[in-house]
């Protein structure tokens, strides 16, 4: 009996064990394959055109690593442990690398609106709001007063009309000098004083202690609405520009097809690498995506240099779709209008 009850407290001491280490939070993220999402749905163009077929954008699934996730990962050829400085900066905290991604997001979505409607001929405009705080530096005065998100309206009731003209205004303060700063955290439009201090690293320059870059909006002429709320980064970029072309034209570049992809798009239409390409050909694929349209990216020498085996997205792309068996017709794209001549030249589905 006395036994028995010696094995029961061991074996719950033993779960304990295996359900606390579960909690625990290595220093490393895991990268999946994710989903695979028709984008008609999130992207509605005012009186925009309907679609035989689908352009979906793709994801990766990422969490933070524990002890079973990361040996769990080790084994799956398709899962990837990724330490922890390689995903976001080591000084920026989970708020920060939130905001940081939803602002990639934004930027895309800038970006595509800007490159499909310019390839439409249709009219859209720019409009600079003002500066985005990416982060905020732990000991400098800004962190008394900013939070990552903030928009930056005005400094000492001067509006500017790009980051570039705000640094070269404080660049001409010394530390201790004060200037006030307007800025907008959550539609309520605030003012602070800040002084500037020295950088650590860098004793011979003074400032507020933030990232930051430009914070842009675009309207159009018919308006589009994009529901992108639970997704961030840049990489739909791309497939968002083509969905906001197709929805703009009254031919249909799907032809009836089911078509994914990913990217980042560029404002002269540029398709630009990213990251987990063969985790997003395995969601394309699990979601019967006909067509994978990958970037083929060019390799800078000195990142060659540095790692000799680097491959293109494409290649990677081609790789993947091998080692799965898939049927899939992985395409490569340089630019937006690569996959408008590939779309153009498809043959419609019967």
């Amino acid at each position: 009996m006395k036994s028995r009850k010696i094995r029961q407290r061991v074996l719950a001491a033993a779960v304990l064990i295996l359900l606390l280490t579960a909690f625990v939070r290595l220093p490393y993220y895991i990268e999946m394959p994710g989903s695979a999402l028709q984008l008609e749905p999130l992207i509605k163009v005012k009186g925009g055109y309907p679609e035989k077929g689908q352009l979906m954008l793709t994801t990766v699934r990422m969490g933070r690593a524990n002890p079973y996730t990361y040996v769990w990962a080790k084994l799956k050829k398709h899962e990837e442990v990724v330490p922890i400085d390689e995903v976001r900066d080591k000084n920026q905290t989970d708020e920060e690398y939130h905001v940081y991604q939803l602002y990639l997001m934004e930027n895309s979505k800038h970006n595509a609106i800007q490159v499909a409607f310019s390839k439409a001929n249709k009219p859209y405009k720019s409009h600079y709001k003002g500066i985005y705080v990416l982060n905020v530096y732990d000991g400098m005065p800004a962190a008394k007063v900013l939070k990552a998100g903030d928009r930056i309206t005005k400094v000492d009731g001067h509006a500017f009309t790009s980051s570039r003209q705000f640094m070269g205004y404080v660049a001409k303060k010394q530390a201790g000098d004060q200037i006030r700063i307007t800025y907008v955290r959550n539609k309520h439009t605030k003012t602070a004083a800040i002084a500037l201090a020295t950088f650590k690293e860098k004793k011979n320059k003074a400032g507020i202690g933030i990232g930051l870059v430009d914070d842009r909006t675009i309207t159009t002429k018919p308006a589009v609405k994009m529901d992108t709320e639970n997704i961030g980064g840049p990489s739909a970029g791309f497939m968002f520009a083509l969905e906001i072309y197709n929805q703009l034209t009254k031919t249909d570049i799907t032809k009836g097809h089911k078509i994914a992809g990913t990217g980042e798009i560029a404002t002269d239409g540029k398709v630009g690498r990213i990251g987990g390409i063969d985790k997003k050909v395995i969601a394309a694929d699990h979601a019967g995506a006909e067509i994978f349209f990958a970037p083929d990216d060019t390799i800078p020498p000195e990142l060659r240099s540095a790692n000799p085996s680097i491959k293109t997205n494409y290649q990677e792309a081609k790789a993947a779709a091998k080692d799965i068996g898939t049927d899939m017709k992985i395409v490569p794209v340089q630019t937006f209008d690569d996959a408008l001549r590939y779309l153009n030249n498809l043959k419609p589905k019967s």
